[in-house]
């Protein structure tokens, strides 16, 4: 009898009808019913591992039958339930990044403090329906694959002693990587009822994923990298995007479809789209966009979708940035909230260092320096937009020339903190993390570095190397706060938005709030 192994998770929603996602033990005919609607899909195989996407018209408290017999909600828990969109859009919006899936003792509380989101799942349960969030963006490392828990170092050497030995090698582990960060019942259900949308990042597959042209030429001479790329961005497809896309996005997609189609194991059709999606990445769009009543929700590939190519440095390629430009372009929207895994807007002095830093890893001050420049990129992740000058520039100038309200979401950095544009209605919110907080060291070492040291030194550096001054002027406004946490964005005539941590005993309580005034 096949059974339950992840999910179920309730991905993309609209006014009419919702997909929800589940793996099975084994292949199966997959029935969602909620009330009088009903949806059902064949699984598809790839790797030995059965997936499906089912899609359902209709609202209200749901289960999941397999072959006909009910395997959702499960006993002690509450009905999961769909709620389609309104008109309006989501008017609750929370978002989020980082979280490791390590255990819930006493010994990993205190390294890795308490998971945010298991502590928001569990006091769910007893919020109004009309006080849930309707949306729920989860901007990268969802898992960390580069940083396995002892559980999942255990499952790997139970099955291999090749390299990498510490960290994910194929889709089997990534697999096993996805269903411990999913099931736990707390996790579990709040991912059955919360609407999720997704987008990767660097540690979805490893870290310092496409930092740089010398990054990628490194990792090309290891022997184990293109498998493992391969792996985790098929995976990555499976598990995350698969959920992302509408019905009609997934019709034009097409590979759901050849997965379906396919007699047998998938897994040649899925590697050699992943294979192609990583040598060519104009040919791959990750990113996506959606029209939830006034506001255009566009969710950016900050990670693929790199141009490396030394001397044109481009955080997304210009197929990507055509596309992007045309959903900030047409028509339909009033505002914008657009998801970037990395931050857009930095502290003012780490903005400059990480613009000085590119040049001279592109030779301004010699090849010596462009070597020890690169080292430090590297060692000291400098790479997000400001470490791509050009494009951090042009998206400036382009979120500008719209003249309506923008907010960007972010995570990566943990620690959280909200940021203005200064005469624009351009904001920036980061929460970061969920669950993999910095160290006592290393939050004194962030707070010197980047909110002392680097606002005096960092715009020096930036004249020295003759970096132009960037189109658009901002500050820090609110933060930095380094404890877990998940924000919570309110779309209301003047949106706010409020973070919360969790205490020791598993509750929630407030960390900020603050209104997105213009």
């Amino acid at each position: 009898m096949p059974e339950l192994v992840v999910g179920p998770l309730l991905r993309y929603v609209d006014e009419t009808r919702a997909s929800l996602w589940v793996e099975t033990s084994e292949p199966c005919e997959v029935t969602v019913e909620a009330g009088p609607a009903r949806g059902s899909a064949r699984t598809f195989t790839v790797h030995g591992h059965h997936y499906a996407l089912v899609d359902v018209a209709g609202g209200g408290a749901y289960e999941v039958r397999l072959d006909g017999e009910r395997v959702w909600p499960i006993p002690g828990w509450p009905p999961s339930r769909i709620r389609l969109l309104g008109p309006a859009g989501p008017r609750r919006v929370m978002f989020g990044s980082c979280r490791t899936s390590v255990p819930h003792d006493a010994l990993h509380t205190i390294s890795h403090g308490v998971d945010v989101l298991r502590s928001y799942g569990m006091s769910l349960k007893e919020t109004a329906e009309e006080d849930w969030p309707d949306l729920l963006l989860l901007l990268g490392d969802q898992v960390y694959a580069d940083e396995p828990s002892a559980e999942m170092l255990e499952f790997i050497a139970a099955r291999r002693d090749s390299e990498p030995k510490k960290e994910i090698a194929d889709f089997e582990e990534y697999a096993e990587l996805y269903r411990v960060a999913w099931t736990e019942p707390e996790i579990r259900w709040l991912l059955s009822t919360v609407p999720s949308a997704m987008i990767f990042d660097d540690h979805d597959l490893r870290d310092d994923w496409n930092t740089s042209a010398d990054w990628r030429a490194k990792m090309a001479e290891v022997e184990w990298w293109p498998r493992r790329v391969v792996a985790g961005l098929g995976a990555y497809w499976v598990y995350q995007h698969l959920g992302n896309l509408s019905p009609a996005e997934r019709e034009a997609d097409g590979l759901l479809a050849k997965l379906c189609a396919a007699e047998g194991d998938g897994a040649q059709i899925l590697d050699a789209f992943a294979e192609h999606a990583d040598a060519v990445p104009s040919d791959s769009r990750w990113s996506y966009a959606r029209d939830l009543g006034s506001t255009r929700l566009i969710m950016l590939d900050t990670r693929c979708a790199r141009r490396l190519t030394p001397g044109d440095r481009r955080m997304i390629d210009p197929v990507e940035w055509e596309w992007l430009t045309e959903q900030l372009e047409r028509g339909g929207a009033e505002r914008f909230v657009i998801g970037s895994s990395v931050p857009f807007l930095l502290p003012a002095g780490i903005h400059h260092v990480q613009t000085w830093n590119e040049v001279l890893a592109q030779g301004a001050w010699g090849k010596g320096v462009a070597r020890l420049s690169e080292l430090l990129r590297q060692g000291i992740d400098l790479e997000h937009w400001s470490a791509f000058r050009r494009s951090f520039e042009d998206l400036a100038r382009l979120l500008v020339a719209t003249g309506k309200p923008v907010i960007i979401l972010s995570g990566d950095v943990h620690y959280s903190y909200a940021a203005k544009v200064r005469r624009h209605p351009i904001h920036q919110l980061v929460c970061s993390p969920i669950r993999n907080p910095l160290s006592r060291t290393l939050r004194l070492a962030n707070i010197v570095a980047q909110f002392g040291v680097a606002t005096l030194v960092g715009g020096g550096l930036a004249r020295l190397a003759r970096v132009p001054r960037p189109p658009i002027r901002w500050r820090i406004t609110d933060g930095p706060w380094f404890s877990n946490a998940v924000a919570t964005l309110t779309l209301d005539e003047t949106p706010s938005a409020r973070w919360d941590t969790a205490t020791a005993a598993g509750g929630l309580t407030e960390m900020a709030e603050m209104r997105l005034t213009a």
